[in-house]
């Protein structure tokens, strides 16, 4: 293999996804969104990157055949905290 892999799971998830995801393996609620300006201030123009996305799928991995350990970041988050 030669050239970049992008480094991702193969199903991206926006911000507010990952923290349903997360609140709901933990079996907490998780309700309370993050304001905007309050990522601007503490990430300054990296909070584009978090607000906007990014999409980036692993696209030559899978036309390698990788094998992902945890496609979906609900399964990922359930073998973290378990």
């Amino acid at each position: 293999m030669l050239g970049v892999i992008n480094g991702t799971a193969p199903n991206p998830v926006r911000l507010s996804e990952m923290c349903d995801h997360l609140g709901n393996v933990m079996g907490r609620p998780s309700w309370l969104p993050v304001p905007d300006f309050a990522l601007k201030a503490v990430l300054g123009e990296g909070a584009t990157v978090v607000l906007d996305g990014q999409r980036v799928v692993p696209a030559k991995a899978k036309e390698l055949g990788f094998s992902f350990k945890y496609p979906y970041v609900k399964d990922a988050l359930k073998a973290i905290l378990s």
